[in-house]
């Protein structure tokens, strides 16, 4: 990750309403939210959001303040460069009979997974780093992707430590 960019993990109340407050506080403060993932932790009562965005360290630290100071987050925490970054992607790209064999090469290459196909478009699953990603669609690009959609970063820190600890 460039150094400006950075990853937040946040655990809430699992209520609704809460995301609203979260990402109204960044809208406030008029910061741009790069990637979001919201969903239920291994505790039903709490959700983790996981956000990355760019800022300097002023602005950083700014935003975790304000975060601690509401009512329904848990526990704030910017996560190390090297923790573990994962991201979903569905794209759907056009084949020809002389296309398809790189495609599915490229496939292969980046671990994805064709999903679904019909006599000239295929729908192709990627997981991993997001610049695995960003590879991957630059690869696609000259085949000519019909559709994508990528979920965003969802992250853990390294080791046994937890966001608890």
């Amino acid at each position: 990750m460039k150094s400006n960019k950075f990853v937040i993990a946040v655990y809430v109340d699992n209520k609704f309403g809460v995301l609203t407050r979260v990402t109204s506080m960044f809208t406030r403060r008029g910061f741009n939210i790069d990637a979001l993932t919201v969903g239920e932790t291994e505790r039903p009562e709490y959700s983790r959001i996981t956000i990355c965005l760019s800022g300097d360290g002023y602005a950083r630290e700014q935003l975790i303040n304000q975060l601690r100071k509401l009512h329904n987050v848990k526990k704030v925490d910017v996560l190390q460069d090297d923790c573990i970054k994962r991201e979903l992607m569905l794209l759907k790209v056009k084949y020809t009979t002389e296309t398809r064999a790189d495609i599915l090469a490229a496939t292969d290459v980046y671990r994805a997974k064709v999903i679904d196909y019909t006599t000239d478009e295929m729908c192709i699953e990627v997981t991993g780093d997001p610049t695995k990603i960003d590879a991957f669609i630059k690869i696609m690009i000259p085949f000519g992707i019909i559709e994508m959609c990528r979920t965003g970063i969802v992250a853990l820190e390294r080791g046994n430590t937890t966001l608890f600890d």
